[in-house]
């Protein structure tokens, strides 16, 4: 008997452990804390133009451009939105190559870099930038000291692929909901958390473009991640419908693969919704174990903790649209 309840006691405390250290767990069992190996070159389209071996251009209108990493294992793609005065970068990568040049040959506008949110793979780590905005809220603000922020391993994650948690320089803080002016373009700053609780999306309403960074872009949508939050990801998804017409382009930061950009339309938008709402209800099934696999259609899916580890409170509800 004594030997069963000392048995039992070391289950309970390794299985508390491992809900403790999951994602510490989950991260270290999918990387290999190193950059991955280059993948090959491939065929882009007509649409698209390479900027050297690594970099490729997409032009979505006169002044707004595609920069994307089609070689890198997560496909990322970054954003350069310019006005007639100031331009956005809005994300820049891993670092795995500096980004800038390839910004500064597209436009002759001074850039701001602004990360869609703080995961390594966003920042540019060891990018030096003129100009950094973040977006300003309570719990990134409190911790910024001397114009710097010093990121947690739970923000970056760079230890996935070898990158050190930095310090971010703080130029700038952005409200959400800011209107920012290019000259003769604005950008509403949209708060839309879910896949972390630091996570924006801008949007050009006039001309019906929305960079929506890692909340919504084809493939599998991780809402599993330490800062990730259900109810955050309902209440993201609403905001940004406040904003996306049916004739929306929605521009994500990941690509299942080539040619070219990823999109997204209202619909999936919806479906994203949709789905959020039969989750929290039960009424969605998902499939495996850890994370849980949602099919939201047939271009998006949805991984998630176990319906007991979800967390459905959002982390600043005061930020939902009215």
């Amino acid at each position: 008997m004594k030997n069963f309840i000392i048995a039992a006691i070391a289950f309970i405390l390794i299985a508390s452990l491992t809900v403790i250290k999951r994602h510490w767990i989950t991260i270290q069992l999918i990387s290999t804390g190193k950059p991955p190996p280059l993948l090959d070159v491939t065929e882009e389209g007509e649409d698209v133009s390479w900027h050297d071996d690594y970099y490729i251009v997409q032009v979505l209108d006169q002044d707004t451009f595609a920069i994307g990493e089609p070689r890198y294992q997560q496909q990322n793609f970054n954003y350069l939105i310019a006005g007639t005065e100031r331009a956005i970068l809005f994300d820049a990568g891993s670092g795995f190559r500096n980004i800038l040049p390839v910004a500064e040959s597209l436009t002759d506008r001074p850039i701001t870099f602004i990360p869609s949110h703080l995961h390594y793979d966003h920042i540019g780590n060891g990018v030096s930038f003129d100009h950094v905005a973040l977006i300003d809220l309570p719990h990134l603000r409190a911790r910024t000291k001397e114009e710097k922020l010093q990121l947690t391993w739970q923000e970056h994650l760079g230890s996935a692929e070898g990158y050190d948690t930095p310090r971010l320089p703080i130029h700038q803080w952005i409200q959400p909901n800011d209107v920012i002016d290019l000259g003769g373009r604005e950008l509403l700053v949209l708060y839309t958390p879910g896949h972390t609780d630091d996570s924006i999306s801008l949007a050009d309403q006039a001309a019906g473009l929305i960079f929506s960074g890692d909340f919504i872009y084809p493939g599998p949508l991780f809402g599993f991640l330490p800062n990730s939050n259900l109810g955050d990801y309902l209440q993201g998804a609403e905001t940004l419908l406040t904003v996306t017409r049916s004739d929306s382009r929605i521009f994500g930061a990941h690509r299942l693969g080539p040619p070219g950009v990823p999109v997204q339309t209202l619909t999936d938008l919806h479906d994203l919704r949709k789905a959020l709402f039969a989750i929290h209800s039960g009424d969605m099934p998902g499939e495996g174990i850890y994370p849980i696999t949602y099919v939201i259609n047939p271009t998006l899916q949805l991984l998630a903790e176990p319906g007991w580890l979800q967390n459905w409170d959002p982390i600043y509800p005061e930020l939902q649209p009215n």
